[in-house]
């Protein structure tokens, strides 16, 4: 049996790991919807660009008790599988880290919560002084940067990485690594940019692509 040709796999969060979009929760636990609703609008009809759309998520969360976002983070709906899968991919000798525009808390989270290695969440994160969370900075969006710092820790190259990840952001990433994975998107031209696509809500099949296909770029 050939070697697993991936040495680094990067996983989005929202959308991705999520059922859904993983700020709804926090919003409705907040009773913030409505502000969630109008920021969402913004950004998909072209209103706010992805930075300010960024900041408006961020702020939804301020002012709140970090234990009590981890617990709406534990209770946000996910795929099923992503514990099994992290350690299935360790086991084939592969890293796994976080490629996300989510705030460090969230990706320090998930990565404590599942077992990833690194995670690269979005820079200008708010900060956290003694247990409450701050006002964010200024977001900057900028994943294939993200890529980049994964790939320079972890010592491998683009075409040795995979991207899974559900978002035009994702779309971005996909033809600059060995395999980009569309995973639960709805989004037509994402589709079409990822090498694979996948629908079924369960990380293992996310594995299961990967263990079977091989690189489309090396």
């Amino acid at each position: 049996m050939p070697a697993f040709p991936y040495r680094l796999v990067c996983v989005d969060i929202d959308g991705t790991l999520t059922r859904g979009h993983g700020w709804v929760t926090l919003a409705e636990r907040f009773g913030r919807s409505e502000a969630y609703a109008r920021t969402q609008v913004g950004y998909r009809s072209g209103a706010i660009d992805e930075d300010t759309h960024l900041y408006n998520l961020m702020a939804l969360a301020e002012g709140s008790q970090l234990t009590e976002v981890e617990t709406i983070l534990e209770a946000t709906p996910k795929v099923s599988g992503i514990g099994e899968g992290v350690r299935r991919l360790h086991s084939l000798g592969a890293h796994v880290a976080l490629l996300s525009h989510n705030p460090s808390y969230v990706t320090d989270w998930y990565a404590r919560r599942f077992g990833m290695d690194a995670a690269d969440g979005v820079a200008g994160s708010p900060t956290v002084v003694n247990g409450v969370i701050g006002r964010a900075a200024r977001p900057r969006s900028d994943k294939v940067g993200g890529l980049d710092r994964l790939c320079a820790r972890f010592d491998v190259t683009r075409h040795e990485a995979v991207h899974v990840g559900d978002g035009r952001a994702d779309a971005q990433v996909f033809p600059l690594v060995g395999l980009g994975i569309a995973f639960g998107t709805q989004l037509p031209d994402v589709r079409a940019a990822a090498d694979v696509s996948v629908d079924v809500p369960d990380f293992l099949e996310v594995v299961r692509v990967l263990e079977t296909t091989p690189p489309a770029r090396r």
